[in-house]
Formats: C-alpha cells, structure tokens, sequence
C-alpha cells in the first residue's frame, strides 16, 4: 500500500472535501458525469452507482440535455431523465444534490434538438431550461452551462483558431439576457461556461456586468488531464483573476490514461472507445489511439504510478484534483468498481517528486510533437507548457 493512499476503517462513511463554488453552493470536488447513462448505463445501474456516489459524499451531478453519448435521437434527455427518477424515487431533499446541466450547442448532426439546434438565441435556451426542467422533475437547476460556444472556435481536439471559418451567431448579450431571465424566474441558479476560450470568458464576463445580471459567473467547464493541459496557458489567468472554478471534464482522458486500449487485447469490448468505434466522432478527434506518442505517454504515467504504489486511475484524478484552480473533477463511471477506484483517489496528496516526474514526461511529449507533423484535426492532444515551479 502506497504512502500516498487514504484507507478507511470497516464500516467508516467515506466523505469527500468540499469546494465553495459559491458563497452558498457547495460542491463535492468530485462531481459525478452522466453522460452515460441511457446507453451504457441501465436505469437500475445508474441509480446503483448513483446510491454509491452520494453515500460517499459526492453531492455533485452534472448532465446535459444532449446526452447520453454518442447522441441519438431515440435517447436524448435520458441522462437527465435518469438523474430526475433517482432524487424523486430515492426522495432525495432537493438542497441535497447540486444539479448541473447544459444547453446544447448549435450541431449540424443534431437535428431532433431544436432543428439542429440551430442557436442558442434566447428562445432556445429558455425552451432547453424549461425541458431540463422536466426532465429532472425539479423546479430548479443549480449551475446552468451553456455546452459549447455558438460562435466559431477550435474545440473537441482542435488546436489552431482559423478565421476564416467564422460564422454568423447570437451574440453573448442575448445569450445573457435568456440565462438572466431564468435566473429571475427562479429556474437557475448559477451561470457556467463549457468549452469555452480566453475570449469567450473574458467576453461573458464583460457583458454580465453591462447587463447586471443577477447572478455570478462560477464555473467554467473545459477538459484537463495528463494528456490535455491547454487550461494552463491564458485560460488559468483569466480565471485565477476573475474568481472562476475549473470544472475539469475527462480527467482520465476518456479512459485512456488507464491504460487499458494498449493492452495486448486492446482493452475491454464494452470500453466506449471500443464499444462505439467509428461512432465516436468527438473521442475520436480528441485522442488517436494508434498514434505512439500518445501510447508511450500513457505507458509512462501508468510506469509512474506503478513506482509509488498507485493505480492509474488514482494518479489522474489526484493531478488533476492538485490544480488550484479546479474546483471539482467531472468523472464518468459505467461500473461500481471503477466508481470505488475514482472515490479513493480523491483521498491522495501527490507529493512534489512525483509531479516533478510528471512535468517531465510532459516536456517529454511536447518534444516529441513538436518534431512530428501533425495537422491541427486530428491531434493527438493538446498541450501547452505550464510553469514548473508550482
């Protein structure tokens, strides 16, 4: 056993730490992901690992109205609806739960949202909150999250902003003005951002305060882990500066920094990259399974994990927990003991030699990219130097 692990005795009521996300809305900084519920998750299983998840202390649940993933039409908004049958079911008290979920983005594939759906002008997001509300048999939503950006901006594992791909879009202020309304309403609580850029934050930020909106930009949802660390650049400033939390999606890289595709079997049958090959688009333009770079990176943060006594799993979501500016690691789990290895890990400390080592096989692998080349769509990941010394 690891020096780094945190055991607990028989019978002992796991608790995991909190974050002030708010002044009054405290989150587990752990926060569960839904995304699979409705297509790999059965409804009796999701409320298992549900039960689990909240009896540990996670009191965090973050859905979407697009999923599960990959999307489609036949089960969109099941996640939601999922999440609203387990607190009603389970009477769970409403102030129990932190409740986040997101409006979707406008999507060329979705159609059977919204058209597309084709905006996210004012009546769209209201019409998406009142359908979330619905769904989740709840009269509110604590944190509501705009999914993607409306406008134009390299994401899903783009890296390079092209200009010329710019597109008419709503702009930030009637987006503003919808989520204002709600929040007047009593429909939400709390604003975030999903995937957004420096720009966008900075933007949102500047015309909430034109507007007066009655409530705080909190959060900003965007992947980050050993593999995707493009937050540390102008991101982390803009938030450090304007008091916004990282809610750091995919923190073990979609499954991949277990290393279980480069096993010799390549990885379990029912393991999404494997399950939805080919369906997958987003997975798949994030991280390209067959490029070695990507395989001897994570070989060598599993080789690093193996050294201290820690699970791959444990040393992902312990990095990506040590960030100062996260305030919750956004987790997806199809299995009950893939939940349990994600709750232990909240209870590590990674101490500096094994971030140092860490940082090096970073270095390592910005190295490595630099002198392949590769174009900016299907880049393996997206990685930007942060500073050493923290």
């Amino acid at each position: 056993m690891s020096d780094f692990c945190c055991t607990r005795r028989r019978g002992e009521r796991m608790s995991i730490p909190l974050f002030h996300l708010a002044p009054d809305l405290s989150v587990s900084r752990l926060c569960f992901g839904t995304m699979t519920f409705g297509e790999q998750n059965s409804l009796p299983q999701s409320f298992r690992l549900l039960d689990q998840a909240f009896e540990a202390g996670v009191n965090f649940v973050d859905s979407a109205e697009m999923y599960p993933v990959p999307q489609r039409r036949a089960t969109q908004g099941w996640s939601e609806k999922y999440l609203g049958r387990w607190m009603r079911e389970r009477k769970i008290p409403r102030d129990r739960v932190v409740v986040a979920t997101k409006v979707t983005g406008p999507s060329g594939q979705m159609t059977w949202i919204r058209g597309g759906p084709k905006s996210l002008d004012a009546n769209n997001i209201l019409e998406a909150i009142n359908n979330s509300l619905l769904r989740l048999s709840t009269d509110y939503i604590d944190l509501y999250q705009i999914h993607w950006p409306d406008r134009y901006v390299p994401m899903f594992g783009e890296t390079e902003y092209d200009p010329s791909r710019q597109y008419a879009s709503v702009g930030i202020e009637e987006q503003l003005g919808a989520l204002g309304k709600a929040v007047d309403a009593g429909k939400i609580r709390y604003i975030g951002l999903s995937n957004e850029t420096p720009y966008g934050v900075m933007k949102f930020l500047q015309l909430a305060g034109k507007i007066q909106l009655n409530s705080k930009l909190v959060s900003l949802q965007n992947s980050y882990n050993l593999l995707c660390r493009n937050f540390d650049a102008a991101l982390a400033e803009c938030c450090h500066h304007e008091r916004i939390s990282l809610l750091a999606y995919s923190p073990m890289a979609m499954g991949i920094l277990s290393g279980k595709y480069f096993s010799p079997s390549g990885g379990p049958s029912d393991a999404r990259m494997n399950l939805f090959r080919g369906r997958y688009s987003e997975g798949e333009s994030r991280y390209n399974l067959s490029n070695p770079i990507l395989k001897s990176a994570v070989q060598e943060y599993v080789d690093i994990g193996v050294k201290y006594g820690l699970s791959p799993a444990s040393l992902a979501i312990a990095f990506v927990l040590k960030h100062p500016l996260v305030a919750s690691a956004v987790f997806g789990a199809t299995k009950e003991w893939q939940l349990r290895e994600v709750l232990q890990a909240s209870k590590i400390r990674l101490p500096m030699e094994i971030i140092a080592e860490i940082n090096k096989v970073h270095i390592e692998i910005i190295l490595k990219v630099q002198r392949t080349r590769f174009s900016p769509k299907p880049h393996i990941m997206s990685i930007i130097v942060w500073r050493l010394t923290r």
